[in-house]
């Protein structure tokens, strides 16, 4: 049969004018943009950098057997882990993402090191993808060292820890509880051999937050394990996984240091404070006045004094000031009113508490991670 003539509708002219339109672009050796397809890795020590700003890496330290990562736009998630270590020694590895620098690898345009007394903050968020068939923590790391090294293990390790299945803990033990950015924390502390470690365990699985890294290195100054003219070198966000793993997943992760800009501590200023802490005492209960003095150049706003109770002591009510918690390693934040103390200047505030066995000050405090003198 003799086929019918073919008359070209508006359709088919539209398409072959699209056709010359590829063939045009092609003849210049122009090619189509690509979707940007996700990156494996498998290799020990892996790397690469996501957002122009970050690492992932897949740092599988802890075992022989295979791990893999795939790394996204966003963040990554663990696509293969093999293999499983004793749960009463150290996981397997701790694929993670990070800002700052691990072991001469700095991400791409950080600021860390940085000094902690010139940070006024260090806003950051993370979200986790969980599973329930395997053993492990998720982890969010900050790193604190005496010098802004970047080739190697700091002196003091933070551990937050957003979530934990199996039968894992921490290193060192429990030496108590704390609230911290607004929530209640488990605290150990101990030391793994190479580094101190002071982590903070959440009761319950915590998805995605945001916070300010800052909120626990103050804990850890108070807590006599950095000072203030020590540096923040990297933070870092994932998983230590003991068996298993496949499916955990950091989803999102950003981090921002903020330095400098008339920061106590910072450029154009120094900070340096002094502290009176007068108490009256009566039969299991007190009350304290406390005095904070700002000796030093620059002005600080938003100051929070970190200080730690001693043992039998409890905060009941407070005032000029928010206390919290109320016993153990606290901090108290100054109110819109008073939450700037200018050189040469002071703030007062107070708090009622009970106590057992016999009355004591605190012996140390810190004014937005500087140590200050008298008591």
């Amino acid at each position: 049969m003799r086929p019918l003539p073919h008359h070209p509708t508006a359709v088919h002219r539209v398409l072959g004018a699209l056709l010359v339109a590829l063939a045009a672009v092609a003849a210049l050796g122009v090619t189509a943009p690509k979707a940007r397809a996700d990156t494996t890795i498998c290799e020990q020590y892996g790397t690469t950098t996501i957002q122009g700003r970050y690492v992932v890496q897949n740092n599988r330290w802890g075992t022989s057997a295979t791990q893999c990562i795939t790394v996204t736009d966003s963040g990554f998630r663990i696509s293969q882990a093999d293999g499983s270590v004793p749960t009463n020694g150290a996981p397997k590895s701790y694929p993670s993402v990070y800002n700052g620098c691990h072991y001469t690898n700095c991400s791409p345009g950080t600021s860390l090191p940085a000094r902690l007394s010139g940070i006024s903050s260090a806003p950051t968020s993370i979200s986790y993808t969980y599973v329930s068939d395997a053993v492990y923590d998720a982890a969010y790391d900050i790193w604190l060292d005496p010098t802004p090294r970047t080739d190697g293990v700091n002196k003091t390790e933070i551990m937050v820890w957003f979530n934990k299945v199996g039968p894992i803990q921490p290193v060192g033990s429990q030496v108590g509880t704390a609230t911290v950015a607004g929530r209640s924390w488990q605290v150990w502390s101990g030391s793994n051999g190479s580094n101190d470690v002071l982590s903070f365990v959440a009761p319950s699985a915590i998805g995605s937050w945001s916070f300010d890294v800052m909120d626990f290195v103050r804990q850890a100054i108070s807590r006599g394990l950095a000072q203030s003219s020590w540096y923040l070198t990297s933070v870092q966000a994932g998983f230590e996984p003991w068996q298993n793993g496949t499916g955990l997943a950091v989803t999102s992760f950003s981090s921002t240091v903020n330095t400098g800009g008339g920061t106590p501590g910072g450029p154009g200023g120094t900070l340096a404070c002094k502290v009176a802490y007068t108490a009256g005492t009566w039969q299991g209960g007190f009350t304290a006045d406390v005095t904070v003095s700002n000796t030093g150049t620059s002005a600080v706003d938003g100051w929070k004094l970190a200080f730690t109770l001693p043992s039998g002591q409890r905060i009941t009510n407070a005032w000029n000031a928010t206390v919290s918690p109320s016993s153990g390693a606290v901090t108290a934040t100054g109110l819109a009113h008073n939450s700037q103390i200018a050189p040469g200047a002071s703030q007062t505030f107070g708090f009622q508490g009970t106590y057992s066995g016999t009355f004591a000050k605190p012996d140390a405090f810190s004014l937005n991670g500087t140590a200050c003198s008298g008591a």
